[in-house]
């Protein structure tokens, strides 16, 4: 299981959860989860990346193609996941920096999540999935809208499939 977005509570970063966030919480749950799993993570501040039993963290700019080219050169990401979730920048240009140089990781069968995509990021993706389609045959695209009556402005997802 690999996760962009450790959660940072450093409030200079756009990316940050606010002084009360805690780092790392989703890849202590994904390990809880999955307790045969191993779980990697990734964030571009660098004071919250962590070691943990069955957990191994990256620095990543997610707008940076060649950090994610670093980051998936690293010997303990070599081999795919079977699980990709981009919990990121939440911004349509970060999730497609990261989608196009992540994709081919993503292990036959395996799931690629967008989470927190804002309403107008979700019409965005809505125009481009014909492409990204046709780009990538071998996966399939689906966007989802979860209805909430507490968030209708990010409550959004962008799954994909790695076909076997």
């Amino acid at each position: 299981i690999f996760e962009l977005g450790l959660g940072t509570n450093n409030p200079s970063l756009a990316s940050s959860m606010g002084a009360r966030g805690r780092p790392g919480a989703s890849l202590r749950g994904w390990r809880d989860l999955f307790p045969s799993s191993l779980v990697f993570g990734a964030d571009i501040d660098r004071n919250c990346l962590f070691q943990d039993n069955r957990i191994q963290t990256f620095w990543c700019d997610q707008l940076s193609v060649q950090a994610i080219r670093d980051l998936w050169a690293q010997s303990a990401l070599q081999g795919g996941m079977d699980i990709i979730i981009d919990d990121g920048l939440h911004t349509f240009d970060g999730n497609a920096s990261l989608l196009s140089g992540s994709l081919e990781h993503l292990r036959p069968n395996g799931i690629y999540v967008i989470e927190d995509i804002t309403r107008d990021d979700f019409e965005r993706w809505r125009e481009q999935l014909p492409i990204y389609s046709a780009r990538y045959p071998d996966y399939e695209f689906v966007l989802a809208k979860l209805p909430s009556s507490s968030n209708d402005w990010d409550n959004n997802l962008l799954i994909i499939q790695r076909r076997p």
